[in-house]
C-alpha cells in the first residue's frame, strides 16, 4: 500500500477535528494501514507542525507502550512515541481541566529531564545526559473511539498523548536507581494499579536509550532541557470528573492531580 501525502493529510485531519471538536474519531488505520509505521509518523509530523504553528512549543518527548500490561491494554507490541508541548504540561496538586481530553486514562511513570543534548546513543551517554529525574503522571488520551487502537493509530495521534504532570522532588540517577522503583498509584484514596521501574522495557533507562537512537535515526536528537517520559510502571487507570490520582514512586516521592469539568 502506499501511502500519498494526500492520505497522510487526510488522516491528520481527521485526528485534528477529533481534537477540536471534542469527539471521537474512527480509526486512521484504515487511511494508512494497520503496519505502515512511517506512514503514522508522518502523520505526527503533520499535527506537530500544525501544533507549532497555533502557537504550542515543543518541551521533550514521551515513550509509549513500555510496559507489557499496557500493550495488552490496548493491544499492541512495541513501543513508541510522542511529542511534548508546553501547553500539557502540569505540577503536582494541578487541577486538570477535562475539556482538554476526550478518553483520558492515567499512568504513572518516571520522568527524565536531560542536561546535555543526546547525539551518541550507547547507554552510557544517555545516562550522563541524564540531569535528573521527577515522578510523573501521564494522562494518556485517545482522539480514537473507544480506544480501538493499533499500532499506526496510536503512532500517528502522538503516541496517544494527553497531558503530564510533573512531581517536584528532582533526584540525579547517582541517588536512585530507575529499575528499581516501586509504584504505587492511588485512585479516589484506592490503590488501583502497582509496578515497578522494571515494568518499562526491563529499566527506564532502556527506554530512554530506545528513544535516543530512534531520535538520531529520524536526524531529531534530544536536547538539552528536554523532559522525556519515560513509559508506564503499570496498567493505565481512567479517569473522570472529580477523580483524583496520586502515584507513589519510590524515592521521587509522590506525584497528584484532580480532574474536573469546571477546571
Amino acid at each position: 500500500m502506499t501511502v500519498t501525502d494526500a492520505v497522510i493529510e487526510a488522516a491528520a485531519d481527521r485526528l485534528d477535528r477529533a481534537a477540536a471538536q471534542g469527539v471521537p474519531c474512527p480509526p486512521v488505520a484504515d487511511l494508512i494501514g494497520a503496519t505502515d509505521i512511517d506512514a503514522a509518523y508522518a502523520v505526527q509530523s503533520v499535527l506537530t507542525a500544525r501544533r507549532i504553528a497555533r502557537g504550542a512549543r515543543i518541551v521533550g518527548r514521551k515513550i509509549g507502550l513500555t510496559s507489557e500490561a499496557v500493550q495488552r491494554q490496548v493491544g499492541v507490541d512495541r513501543p513508541d512515541f510522542g511529542v511534548l508541548f508546553d501547553d500539557m504540561r502540569f505540577q503536582t496538586g494541578a487541577v486538570v481541566p477535562l475539556r482538554l481530553l476526550l478518553q483520558p486514562r492515567a499512568e504513572a511513570e518516571i520522568a527524565f529531564v536531560l542536561g546535555a543534548d543526546i547525539v551518541e546513543a550507547d547507554a552510557e551517554a544517555v545516562r550522563a545526559a541524564v540531569d535528573h529525574a521527577v515522578a510523573a503522571v501521564e494522562i494518556v488520551d485517545s482522539r480514537v473511539a473507544d480506544w480501538r487502537i493499533g499500532i499506526t493509530d496510536t503512532v500517528a495521534d502522538n503516541a496517544s498523548s494527553g497531558v503530564f504532570v510533573l512531581g517536584d522532588q528532582a533526584l540525579t540517577l547517582a541517588e536512585f536507581t530507575p529499575a528499581d522503583v516501586r509504584m504505587r498509584m492511588l485512585h479516589n484514596g484506592d490503590v488501583a494499579s502497582d509496578g515497578t521501574g522494571r515494568a518499562c522495557l526491563g529499566d527506564p533507562l532502556n527506554a530512554l536509550v530506545w528513544l535516543a537512537r530512534t531520535a538520531i535515526t529520524l536526524e531529531a536528537p534530544l536536547r538539552r532541557g528536554d523532559i522525556v517520559l519515560s513509559g508506564a510502571l503499570g496498567p493505565m487507570v481512567p479517569v473522570g470528573d472529580g477523580d483524583r490520582i496520586e502515584a507513589e514512586i519510590g524515592p521521587l516521592g509522590t506525584v497528584s492531580a484532580t480532574f474536573s469539568k469546571e477546571g
